[in-house]
């Protein structure tokens, strides 16, 4: 079955500015069958996690967070063909932007956040207090923190592009050592074009 358009879901109070907006639209309903894969990257194993028709989560391996497939999630590499054809082709530094039908569920807040990464472009870099800016709430800077960090589809929904107010880098799923790996494959790639 092929991929849908870009899915997220609500946890909480829905709002309409959600409905219609450009690519994203309410799933309403239960959820499909969750079916699992994963992919060996350049930045270790990544178990990728879904319907039939969109990417619900990324994790790493090697997080402190990661977590085993459900009992009730089915093996199946198929629905994940072009997940694993664009990531690589952006790990081989062909790809700048992700184009794939993702289901992701959380607070109204945390889809704002997360909507918000998908507009930082490849190879740049933002503060946790500007991305709050660009969320319309500059004084939730911790809060956005947060979202970051609870991010269910990394490197696709670049959270990794989010760094200190200082330049530093700070916290990441996939440890920092994979977050300036990711950042070095998108600054070498911009400095060849």
């Amino acid at each position: 079955m092929p991929w849908r358009p870009l899915v997220p879901t609500h946890r909480g109070n829905k709002s309409d500015e959600w409905r219609g907006a450009g690519r994203w639209a309410l799933l309403e309903g239960k959820v499909n069958a969750v079916f699992y894969t994963t992919f060996e990257s350049p930045v270790g194993l990544l178990l990728l996690a879904g319907e039939s028709n969109a990417l619900r989560r990324v994790s790493f391996e090697s997080s402190r967070r990661s977590a085993p497939p459900g009992a009730d999630w089915k093996l199946d590499k198929e629905p994940f063909a072009e997940v694993i054809r664009q990531m690589q082709a952006y790990f081989r530094g062909e790809l700048q932007e992700f184009d794939l039908p993702l289901a992701l569920e959380g607070t109204e807040f945390q889809l704002r956040v997360w909507n918000a990464l998908r507009a930082i472009p490849y190879g740049q870099t933002v503060s946790y207090a500007q991305l709050a800016e660009r969320t319309g709430n500059p004084k939730a800077v911790r809060a956005v923190g947060l979202a970051n960090g609870s991010n269910p589809i990394p490197i696709i929904v670049p959270c990794h592009r989010v760094i200190g107010s200082d330049g530093s880098l700070t916290g990441f799923g996939g440890g920092l050592s994979t977050k300036k790996k990711l950042l070095e494959l998108e600054n070498k790639q911009l400095r060849l074009l």
